[in-house]
């Protein structure tokens, strides 16, 4: 028989009277898992439009239009400027929820390049700004800021191009690590949303004033083309796609049910939901029409396996959006996006799975978890959580106890244990044959990265082990 632990308690933990029994097997399509080709593909496509960007350039560039400083300047300026907005418009598109990508990659993943590239990107800009004022400045013999005052005030859409450029390092400077951490989920959402006015402020300079498009039509007319192809795919699977799912599916809020202190469940209800194809692990990006919810979109995994016209998530107060989701009133219309994320039982190669939660991650932990028991899979939960009460789903798991289901709970503070409960030692203990496992991770990122450090400790093969991040930013 399986047990049930606490590192830490003050009594035992109470077994619901009537815990719910488990629900028959959707009929949900199973997503494509990430392959490294179609990864690598990915990445291939967007090296490729970088080289052809650079072909524009040389194409454009005659075999003494590069003599003297203030020219070599002017030339760097306009490689970094052309790689700059082709970069810019490579980040709408990895954001753009093209599916394509999303089954190649994740979304996980295209959220990372996302952040990573967007450093770069504005780095690019900044010396395509700096390289072309100088430039200009040396050849026409002016001083650097001089030269710049000239530019901005004469040049054709400079002015919009420079509150572009600006809305551009604004955005990246509120991406920053330390800088997003302070500032609200809305306020750095909505900050985002103006980087699509930037692109269209910058995309008039580039046509009036880019000397690669003014006097060559057929590159011109190229880059027109690929700007209102990227418009075209946002505004189909961002806008489109989603409004048209609700009016097919019409979800609705069916009820909030209260799980833990700060958590709780909002039950989804709508029709052919099966259709969305939603598997547990996954997540949606929902927006709620309610004040408050309607103008952004909050990434929460299922925390159940989705049942016929039914869905469910569950979600830990971390701010004024998921705070706010207690208050949610029965009836409130739903648009999702999704289902996005490779957090599913579909790559495991191993019929017996350790599955490892902390603080929101118990949703999708707990859904993967009636999926493997459903499929007879030897499954091991570890919930770690501070205080006994913050065990939200904890009737749920419980339910599935049986002779190849077990459940752990780790309960306490480091501080007030003197340890650590899932450290290499604290993990074999528990889970002696862990390097036999396939292992699923979700929880804060701190937690995450310790359990890594862990696995890796015991040797348990990368390839086994899995994790994703729900947070876009």
């Amino acid at each position: 028989m399986s047990t049930i632990v606490q590192v830490r308690s003050n009594g035992p933990l109470r077994r619901p009277a009537s815990p719910p029994p488990p629900r028959p097997t959707s009929r949900a399509a199973a997503p494509a898992v990430a392959q490294p080709t179609a990864h690598l593909t990915v990445r291939a496509v967007l090296v490729a439009g970088a080289l052809a960007v650079l072909g524009l350039w040389w194409t454009h560039t005659g075999a003494f239009a590069v003599q003297g400083p203030g020219q070599a300047l002017t030339a760097f300026g306009r490689i970094t400027g052309l790689l700059g907005a082709y970069l810019v418009l490579v980040q709408l598109l990895l954001m753009a929820r093209i599916p394509w990508f999303e089954r190649a990659v994740g979304l996980d993943r295209l959220a990372a390049w996302h952040r990573g590239l967007g450093t770069n990107t504005v780095v690019l800009l900044g010396v395509h700004v700096l390289t072309i004022i100088w430039g200009y400045g040396l050849m026409q013999h002016r001083a650097t800021l001089a030269e710049l005052w000239t530019v901005v005030t004469t040049y054709p859409s400079m002015l919009k191009a420079t509150v572009g450029f600006l809305g551009f390092v604004l955005v990246a400077w509120v991406s920053a690590r330390t800088v997003r951490a302070r500032v609200s989920y809305e306020v750095w959402y909505w900050l985002h949303v103006t980087t699509y006015l930037s692109v269209a402020l910058a995309f008039f300079h580039q046509i009036r004033a880019g000397a690669d498009f003014v006097t060559h039509p057929a590159a011109r007319l190229l880059w027109i083309a690929f700007y209102g192809a990227v418009a075209v795919i946002i505004l189909r699977w961002r806008v489109m796609v989603p409004v048209a799912a609700w009016w097919r599916h019409r979800m609705l809020v069916e009820k909030v049910v209260h799980e833990a202190p700060g958590v709780v469940s909002v039950h989804l209800r709508g029709h052919r939901l099966e259709e969305l194809g939603g598997r547990a692990g996954q997540f949606f990006l929902w927006r709620f029409v309610t004040p408050g919810h309607l103008w952004s979109a909050h990434p929460y995994s299922l925390s159940a396996v989705p049942e016929g016209n039914r869905l469910r998530i569950t979600v830990k107060d971390a701010g004024d959006h998921s705070a706010d989701l207690a208050r949610i009133r029965p009836g409130v219309p739903v648009f999702a996006e999704g289902p996005f994320g490779h957090f599913t039982a579909d790559g495991r190669s191993r019929n017996r799975a350790l599955l490892v939660a902390g603080g929101s991650g118990i949703g999708p932990i707990r859904a993967l978890a009636e999926e493997l028991a459903r499929a007879g899979d030897d499954v091991t939960v570890l919930y770690r959580a501070s205080h006994r009460d913050d065990l939200a789903l904890s009737a749920e798991l419980e339910a599935l106890v049986g002779k190849r289901f077990r459940v752990h709970y780790l309960v306490g503070r480091r501080a007030e244990l003197g340890f650590d409960p899932l450290s290499a030692k604290r993990l074999h203990r528990l889970v002696p044959d862990v390097s036999r496992r396939e292992v699923y991770v979700c929880g804060p990122e701190g937690m995450t990265d310790a359990v890594r450090r862990a696995l890796a400790d015991l040797d348990v093969p990368r390839r086994f082990i899995h994790t994703e991040e729900f947070s876009l930013r």
